[in-house]
């Protein structure tokens, strides 16, 4: 049996981009306009590199399943534990429903038919479309393999392709906005872009899930704060290649949120080619195979929450066969199908942008998951400071934690930004994203509280001495999974059993 490692150092690299990469998320970071350029190089030296450097540590230093819920519980105990896992949830079948909401208008601009006006057929493909993903998360990652990587090669191709159409636009017809030097600079009285930034920070987030890698690279200390770097610039890129080509095409201040990519599409070859009608069914596929591979991650947190009485018990519910957690995607179905009937009130400022309101409110969400990150993360560095880890945060005192309340900031902020409207324009698409938020934030409190009944004692989060207390339990027990094998051990265990505890390695 060899000791080479599972997963190369481009392995990692493509991981990364498989699992944080979305193509919808292109038109309403395009909307910003040029600015985009700014705030991509600035939030990836604000953002990103704490972010991710806080993920590298945590996620080498604790091999646990719960990941970012599980780093909030140890060091601020149960409630806000409680309160990650309903975040990191709740904001998976709000974005399922708003993916959904694409289906019927996109169909209707490439098949020529006008599907949108029956309200019950719109709402029959979009219902379907949430189930078709609930079932899709039944099968295990390793079955659904080939559908999470075509679907990831697929959507860079979608996004490189209107990259590549908008300069060939732009070289033939000009750029249809102005170029000018200073709309590369902030506007910062552009309330309506600066609520965009959200997207661009939600495109930097998820980067925590290559930590699990960990145990199977070669030198994670090396190889996890490079891909998350690395990775993060070429999202970073093929995110303003694509927004690029939409600015090509449409002026930043007419660019949709909902279908601003494939609108930028038409305008620069025409709603009848072919070219543009490979795009918009590749861009479909793609959905499916972006709401799957979250889904095992979702669904696994609020599964293992659920076991620790942070969520219903209903979300513990598992397949005996498979181990996967259909509990918890039966539960996305019934949300993300609830969240979509909310069409049948007959009210234009509802179903009109439904999708910019179900998509932007589960960013917030999400944004909100990783506020309570950069906290622990200073906790855990105080009170389980004798902890082995494989990567440390290159900063510490007073620096660290300068350093690290920047990214906070930069989440409050865009979460403000998203939610709130600063002018009377905003105010009736803001109204039904706030209502929205309001509602399941709400419900989380409650989840929360009742989830907890029955609960002998409520876990306040580490202390000093229970950190030296765990940590003499996994010394006693199995040596840590990040530790190097030494080949010559392996062999002559396989030597001594006849290759039988090949089976255990």
């Amino acid at each position: 049996m060899s000791g080479k490692k599972k997963f190369s150092f481009v392995s990692v690299i493509l991981s990364v981009i498989c699992v944080v990469f979305v193509c919808e998320a292109a038109a309403p970071a395009a909307a910003i306009g040029n600015q985009q350029f700014f705030w991509w190089i600035f939030l990836i030296i604000t953002f990103l590199l704490p972010y991710g450097m806080v993920a590298a540590e945590l996620g080498t230093a604790y091999d646990s399943e719960g990941g970012i819920y599980d780093w909030v519980r140890d060091a601020l105990g149960d409630k806000w534990g409680a309160r990650i896992s309903w975040y990191y949830w709740i904001n998976f079948p709000l974005w399922i429903a708003s993916l959904a909401t694409l289906f019927p208008p996109i169909l209707s601009m490439v098949f020529g038919a006008d599907i949108e006006s029956n309200l019950l057929l719109t709402l029959g493909i979009e219902i379907a479309f949430v189930w078709i993903v609930v079932f899709m998360s039944f099968s295990k990652v390793s079955d659904s393999e080939w559908i999470l990587n075509g679907g990831a090669v697929l959507k860079v191709l979608v996004a490189v392709s209107v990259g590549v159409l908008g300069i060939w636009y732009a070289c033939a017809n000009g750029f249809a906005g102005s170029m000018a030097p200073e709309t590369f600079l902030p506007d910062l009285t552009n309330t309506a872009a600066l609520g965009y930034l959200s997207i661009i920070i939600f495109n930097f987030t998820g980067f925590e899930v290559i930590c699990t890698f960990a145990k199977d690279m070669q030198n994670p200390a090396r190889d996890i704060p490079k891909a998350i770097i690395l990775g993060g610039l070429a999202i970073g890129a093929i995110y303003l290649f694509c927004g690029f080509g939409i600015g090509a095409a449409i002026p930043a201040d007419q660019i949709d949120p909902d279908f601003g990519m494939l609108y930028a599409v038409i305008t620069m070859v025409g709603e009848t080619s072919p070219i543009f009608i490979i795009i918009a069914v590749v861009f479909l596929i793609t959905l499916f195979a972006n709401m799957a591979s979250w889904s095992f991650g979702v669904n696994a947190v609020a599964q293992y929450a659920a076991k620790n009485q942070n969520m219903p018990k209903v979300f513990a519910h598992e397949n005996p066969k498979t181990g996967m957690p259909t509990g918890a995607a039966i539960v996305n179905g019934i949300v993300a199908t609830a969240v979509l009937l909310i069409q049948l009130i007959p009210n234009e400022a509802i179903s009109d942008g439904l999708f910019w309101t179900l998509f932007a409110t589960s960013v917030v969400f999400l944004l909100l998951t990783y506020i309570p990150m950069f906290p622990a993360f200073i906790k855990l560095r105080k009170v389980d400071a004798n902890r082995p880890r494989v990567y440390r945060f290159p900063f510490q005192g007073t620096a660290m934690k300068v350093i690290l309340a920047i990214p906070v900031i930069e989440l409050v902020l865009a979460v403000v930004a998203t939610l709130v409207p600063f002018s009377a324009e905003e105010v009736a698409d803001k109204v039904p994203m706030i209502a929205i938020f309001i509602i399941f934030l709400l419900l989380g409190e409650v989840v929360r509280i009742v989830s907890a009944r029955g609960r002998k004692e409520e876990f306040k989060g580490l202390t000093p001495a229970m950190a030296a207390e765990r940590l003499a339990e996994e010394a006693a027990g199995e040596p840590d999974s990040l530790e190097p094998v030494d080949p010559a051990q392996v062999e002559q265990i396989l030597a001594a059993d006849d290759g039988k505890s090949e089976k255990i390695l």
